[in-house]
């Protein structure tokens, strides 16, 4: 967890020591968790990805499964196919974080008309 100072509040360092920076910075990002949970429903190709999940750009898409990779989440997998069969799936690693930020999911969408709603009241204050 992050370090605490005197008063005993949390600090969090810049560090790769930090997991919080460290590892919940990366997958908080706009689409890691969608990915995941595209993911979830078992190996898929980047261009079935791209389509289920709207708004990504290209580029963001295979920027965010080498960081995913990288961190050890997904799987890539390159089949000596012509043309090029590649196929992502979760990790170990990466279906243990879909179980773990399910509670988060299932809340979003528990409670997402109360948030819609308070960020109306929000944007319509004087």
């Amino acid at each position: 967890m992050a370090e605490s100072n005197k008063t005993g509040k949390r600090i969090f360092l810049q560090s790769e020591d930090c997991p919080i920076r460290n590892v919940v910075a990366q997958i908080g990002d706009k689409w890691s968790i969608l990915i995941i949970f595209s993911l979830a429903d078992g190996p898929d190709r980047f261009n079935s990805l791209k389509s289920r999940i709207e708004g990504i750009s290209q580029r963001m898409l295979t920027q965010t499964l080498r960081d995913l990779e990288r961190d050890g989440f997904v799987k890539r997998t390159v089949y000596p196919e012509v043309p090029v069969k590649v196929e992502y799936e979760l990790t170990e690693l990466g279906r243990g974080l879909c179980k773990s930020v399910w509670g988060l999911v299932s809340w979003a969408n528990t409670h997402h008309d109360e948030i819609k709603a308070a960020r109306r009241n929000y944007d319509n204050k004087p």
